[in-house]
């Protein structure tokens, strides 16, 4: 799992493959709920990268760009190119559900 409120580009836009990003924040009770499901689901998808952003650390205001107005917000790339979006907390079901058929 990688925090990369500082390397968004490198980590996200510029990785091949799919990648995964948990936008969050740690006063948030639906984060608090989902970044437990998040990291189980980083230890068994291997070919996922999963990454978390914590919007209150956000200097490059990546979350803005994307339009991500509420978290708990995950958002799945390919390539670098935005796939599908979740707005709010998801079950493990859910996420797997989310990050499956791509």
């Amino acid at each position: 799992m990688i925090n990369i409120e500082n390397n968004f580009k490198n980590e996200v836009l510029n990785n091949k493959g799919l990648t995964v990003v948990d936008f969050w924040a740690p006063w948030c009770g639906p984060c608090k709920m989902f970044g437990p499901i998040f990291e189980n689901a980083s230890k068994i998808n291997n070919d996922i990268k999963f990454c978390k952003l914590n919007v209150d650390d956000d200097k490059e205001d990546i979350s803005r760009k994307l339009g991500v107005m509420s978290i708990p917000t995950t958002i799945l790339f390919k390539d670098g190119q935005e796939l599908k979006r979740n707005i709010g907390f998801m079950d493990e079901d859910s996420l797997i559900e989310f990050l499956g058929d791509n």
